[in-house]
């Protein structure tokens, strides 16, 4: 089993840049997951190893993920997630440039569990919850818009959903009307997360390199 992109690991906790096309969870049905990479990266020393998973991305998407190697520390992450305290900023490139060039897109969401497919209202409807993004465009070119988005809410495919609902899908997402490029990949990256404060004096801040950087020139937008 291949062993994945190390950003950081602590005793506290690990993050990798996962890549798109694994699931974050085990499941009987897959022979392969971020999960399961972790387990096998940490289990060949003497003791089992403890993985909690502290959040998830779609198998589409790539970059930072984190996961708990103490039972305290996954509460403490879990904690933190339930509470939106920790930052968390993704990349995305769409065929079409947004309109404005930068804004807060603010929906409802309705999640349909027999085509795990999200729905987006303008206005509230029954079953739907309340979801909203920050977005600016970084670059323009021949490829398509770089776009840097920084989700306020957490929900089901929230970003895919709402980008598509303003006309920008997602290159790749065939799901939300992108153009296909590869099989179970998107244009759709974790870039950055910003924790509250330090776990046992770790850093505050990660940052994932994508896996499309010959596309853009990302340094200038560090």
């Amino acid at each position: 089993m291949n062993t994945p992109e190390i950003v950081f690991e602590s005793n506290a906790f690990i993050i990798i840049n996962k890549e798109s096309g694994i699931i974050t969870e085990q499941n009987p049905f897959e022979p392969l997951s971020a999960e399961s990479q972790i387990h096998h990266y940490l289990g060949q020393g003497p003791k089992t190893p403890y993985v909690g998973v502290a959040h998830r991305l779609d198998r589409v998407t790539s970059g930072l993920l984190i996961f708990a190697k103490k039972k305290s520390t996954l509460k403490q992450l879990n904690q933190w997630f339930a509470d939106r305290k920790i930052q968390k900023t993704y990349l995305a490139i769409t065929s079409t440039p947004p309109s404005p060039s930068k804004g807060i897109l603010e929906h409802h969401l309705f999640t349909d569990k027999a085509t795990k497919k999200s729905l987006v209202y303008n206005h509230a409807k029954s079953g739907t919850k309340p979801v909203r993004l920050n977005y600016r465009t970084l670059e323009v070119n021949e490829y398509g818009a770089l776009l840097e988005i920084k989700p306020t809410t957490g929900r089901f495919h929230q970003i895919r959903a709402q980008l598509s609902h303003i006309g920008c899908p997602i290159i790749g997402d065939e799901k939300y009307g992108g153009s296909k490029i590869a099989t179970n990949s998107i244009e759709l990256h974790a870039w950055k997360i910003k924790l509250p404060e330090p776990i046992d004096d770790s850093p505050q801040y990660f940052e994932a390199p994508t896996p499309w950087t010959k596309k853009f020139t990302f340094n200038k937008y560090k």
